[in-house]
């Protein structure tokens, strides 16, 4: 049998990853370790895992990190590879008794394919995959590729067609009093005169050239399943209102999973408890695909003032200069909430699809938000408010006499706009729909 791209590909990979070059840190793991790699990766998956947790995730030795993601790689290469073998040796010889086990062109129900594609993600996802960013992106890539071309092929039954729409349904809309200014356009000198104030203010007709918003749409389900591998990609979810919540918690599934559990659900359907949210997470760098959707706005290459008197994070180290703004992916269904807290960086969030409330309090306003302490752990919550801003107003006197005569600000954010939110603005987010944004933060 002739070798497919896809298996030349693999060889190549394993090559590489059986053959580190000398200042490779899978090195530092001894040697008894890696001579496991080529044998048994699978076996090295859990003794890298446990290593990684035992330390603060910052502090992790960068052999254990690179050890699970060489692992990883090399395990579904082998799944891969027996896949792509049984099944091409099945395409050469006509099935005489007609058996439908095979029932999808991939193998049984096609396992391997999502099994192949965990470990892949579980090697970004846990591990950061140091130096083998590109590595996981081209086999993954290749591996979509022969699945696709396979589902084209003239045997393939043609899928029912179902609406490619995102329900419009959402939660009560907040009457807006103390709206943020609004600028259309704001030219780079404008913008850079604007940050002067420190203040937000809302951008319309920056982000027009998105192919996000026009003809690589994300508000179209059916394309957000197509670049995350027919929703085989894994995502890290938060389960729950709210991260101050009790009960929450965060939970590892396919992007089909969270698409039908949380954003395309019928909403009467009692079955699902909870919110999921796929909140704060680099999603573009795991599918650079959709990183190409979307482009840095420009404002994020001015130079933003330090952060001014009574700005509690002025008292506080400041953040380590960036060389490029850090992106995160924000994607739920109407009601998901990010609770009262400041950033240490500058931040220009952008709305993609639906729409969120989004109410804003001056760093002055401080010592009326009752910002939390040091938690159990020596977490230090202190950029969190201990107040669920949209409690009742008899609540919020009772527990927390001071917040209501708080000065803020509010909008709500479209399809298409911008927010720029200064260094040590409190906000308190929540989707009024289905909704889509991408915070950019720089300094």
């Amino acid at each position: 049998m002739l070798p497919t791209p896809l298996l030349e590909l693999l060889a190549r990979s394993l090559e590489t990853l059986h053959h580190p070059a000398l200042n490779d840190p899978i090195l530092d793991c001894p040697p008894s370790t890696r001579s496991l790699l080529p044998t048994h990766p699978a076996s090295l998956i859990p003794l890298a895992h446990a290593k990684i947790h035992s330390y603060p995730f910052s502090q992790v030795p960068r052999c254990w990190r690179r050890l699970f993601t060489d692992a990883s790689i090399a395990q579904a290469i082998k799944v891969v590879k027996d896949g792509v073998r049984a099944i091409e040796s099945a395409a050469s010889v006509e099935d005489a008794d007609g058996d439908k086990g095979v029932d999808d062109g991939l193998g049984r129900r096609g396992d391997w394919v999502q099994e192949s594609v965990r470990l892949l993600d579980m090697a970004v996802i846990m591990a950061g995959a140091p130096g083998r960013e590109e590595m996981v992106e081209e086999v993954l890539s290749a591996l979509q590729d022969y699945v696709e071309g396979r589902d084209e092929g003239p045997l393939r039954k043609k899928r029912r067609k179902e609406s490619d729409a995102f329900p419009t349904e959402g939660s009560s809309v907040p009457l807006v009093q103390k709206q943020i200014p609004i600028r259309s356009a704001l030219s780079m000198e404008a913008f850079e005169k604007h940050m002067g104030t420190e203040m937000p203010v809302v951008i319309r007709d920056a982000l027009g050239h998105w192919p996000a918003l026009h003809e690589r749409p994300w508000s179209s389900p059916a394309y957000l399943m197509k670049k995350t591998f027919g929703g085989r990609r894994l995502v890290p979810v938060e389960i729950g209102r709210s991260y101050t919540d009790a009960g929450w918690g965060q939970s590892i599934i396919t992007f089909k999973e969270f698409m039908s559990t949380y954003l395309l659900r019928d909403p009467t359907d009692v079955r699902v408890k909870g919110t999921g949210y796929l909140a704060q997470h680099d999603l573009f760098s795991q599918v650079p695909t959709l990183r190409n959707d979307i482009s840095i706005p420009d404002y994020c290459y001015t130079n933003p003032p330090p952060p001014a008197l009574g700005n509690p994070l002025g008292n506080k180290e400041q953040q380590p200069k960036l060389e490029e703004p850090l992106l995160n992916a924000w994607f739920g269904p109407g009601g998901t909430i990010s609770p009262l807290h400041t950033d240490p960086y500058h931040n220009i969030l952008c709305q993609v699809v639906g729409k969120k409330y989004i109410r804003l309090y001056n760093p002055s306003e401080t010592g009326k938000l009752y910002p939390k302490g040091l938690e159990d752990g020596g977490v230090d919550m202190s950029n969190t408010s201990e107040v669920d801003v949209e409690a009742t107003d008899d609540l919020l006197d009772e527990e927390y006499p001071l917040f209501r005569k708080a000065e803020y600000v509010e909008t709500i954010l479209n399809e298409g706009e911008c927010l720029y939110i200064p260094v040590g603005w409190w906000h308190y987010v929540r989707s009024l729909t289905v909704s889509f944004s991408v915070s950019f933060w720089w300094n």
